[in-house]
């Protein structure tokens, strides 16, 4: 109010100087009162040049403090825009207010989501990543270059991309679907990235399509095998002895290859009994289960058959936690795992009786970098040739002259059955297989 007043004032004042100034002008001419008069005139104009520019700053101050979130400087109460003020800084108050919650949830949204998402540069400096980066990858993220191909292929896509990659972080394996996104954010370029782990799926994919030919297999040959055999049984039993042959040997030959027919047609039988077990394992009865004694238990009952063979068994054990597990399923994992150790170690020192190599196998229990717990059965035998370690998991792949190829396949699925996976690990010596437990 007292500004406005205070305007009035000079107005009226600049009005009747102008007045006077003119009625001098015109009754006296150019004199010394008509220059007092002229002084006083343009003083007033300074003066309302003045106001004016104080209240412009005065409002560019409150402009300015608002857009910088400073909501203490306001204009004066008598004011003639302090209502379109107030009505603007409530407005500019809930705008920030809102982007302010929208961004606690974005990031709130990207800490607990699965999906690792990472937000960065042209050149590939991380802007934004969730904590679910460094769980898949195994590490931190400052720069794309630090993911060796994985961060080549993002930094030299020019458009948007779909991809799939392997990845390996010492030991930690893994299979990568990579999803870019390349955007314009605050006229910037950025590039968004979302990684996520399609292992497991790829996995039981595997697994469904293992079971659907196991299935459709068994069926046929089955159908087969049975009237088979028993063909081959009847006739056997019912050639008689008189049966006159040209030949002595043909009638040899005929017992012989009736004989064969019937025991081969039995084994193939016992063969397709085995094969049913990799499609019909049944599910995990869950219980927790210490998996410290239940190794201690299992290395306890090979211990004489390592001692016969002179191999020594090594037991390590580094955690005590308990495991949901069906505890029956395992043990037969365990088991499968230490008798092949054993029977590898019992085959080299057969074909290389001087080495002077004492044939050890380590047993341990601990976590991994993911905080995962898992059981390593590694051995110093010859190990596994490169060229067979991608198939060592196929069922009824195998090496050995007396194998049915499915201790491995069904070790394997009953790992994947509870939410784990069995993996070899390749090392300068002996076979190394790593159960883990999801």
């Amino acid at each position: 109010m007292r500004a406005n007043l205070l305007l009035l004032f000079n107005i009226i004042a600049l009005i009747s100087a102008s007045a006077v100034l003119s009625y001098v002008l015109q009754t006296h001419g150019f004199s010394a009162t008509s220059l007092l008069i002229v002084l006083a005139v343009v003083a007033l104009i300074t003066h309302i040049f003045a106001l004016f520019k104080r209240q412009q700053k005065q409002a560019e101050m409150v402009l300015r403090a608002l857009a910088n979130g400073d909501s203490t400087l306001g204009l004066g109460q008598q004011h003639p825009m302090l209502k379109q003020f107030e009505q603007v800084k409530t407005q500019m108050q809930t705008a920030r207010f809102n982007a302010e919650q929208q961004a606690q949830f974005l990031q709130a949204l990207l800490i607990h989501v699965d999906l690792a998402v990472l937000v960065c540069d042209d050149n590939g400096k991380v802007i934004e990543s969730n904590p679910a980066v460094s769980r898949l990858l195994g590490k931190s993220c400052q720069n794309l270059r630090e993911l060796g191909a994985i961060g080549e292929l993002i930094l030299n896509a020019s458009n948007n991309i779909r991809s799939t990659t392997y990845w390996q972080n010492g030991e930690q394996h893994d299979t990568l679907s990579i999803q870019l996104s390349i955007a314009e954010i605050q006229g910037k370029v950025r590039r968004v990235i979302s990684l996520q782990s399609i292992h497991n799926q790829l996995q039981l994919k595997e697994q469904q399509a293992y079971k659907r030919l196991t299935k459709v297999l068994t069926h046929e040959i089955a159908n087969s095998i049975t009237p088979l055999s028993s063909l081959a049984d009847t006739c056997s039993n019912l050639m008689p002895q008189e049966l006159c042959f040209i030949d002595n040997e043909d009638k040899q030959d005929l017992q012989l290859a009736l004989n064969t027919l019937a025991s081969r047609t039995a084994h193939l039988g016992d063969f397709i009994a085995r094969f049913r077990q990799v499609s019909s394992l049944p599910k995990p009865n869950l219980a927790p289960e210490n998996l410290a004694d239940m190794l201690t238990r299992i290395v306890a009952l090979h211990q004489q058959q390592a001692r016969v063979q002179h191999t020594h068994i090594e037991q390590s054990i580094k955690s005590q936690q308990l495991v949901m597990l069906d505890g029956s399923q395992i043990e037969q994992v365990l088991v499968n795992l230490i008798k092949n150790a054993l029977e590898v170690l019992k085959a080299s020192q057969k074909y290389a009786a001087k080495s002077a190599i004492e044939p050890i196998i380590e047993i341990s229990l601990a976590q991994n970098t993911s905080q995962q717990l898992y059981i390593e059965i590694s051995d110093n035998g010859p190990g596994i040739s490169e060229h067979v370690i991608d198939m060592i998991f196929v069922p009824f792949f195998t090496t050995k002259q007396q194998g049915s190829g499915i201790g491995l396949s069904l070790s394997r699925q009953i790992m994947l059955n509870h939410g784990g996976d069995l993996i070899y690990i390749q090392k300068p010596q002996g076979a190394c297989f790593r159960c883990v437990f999801g």
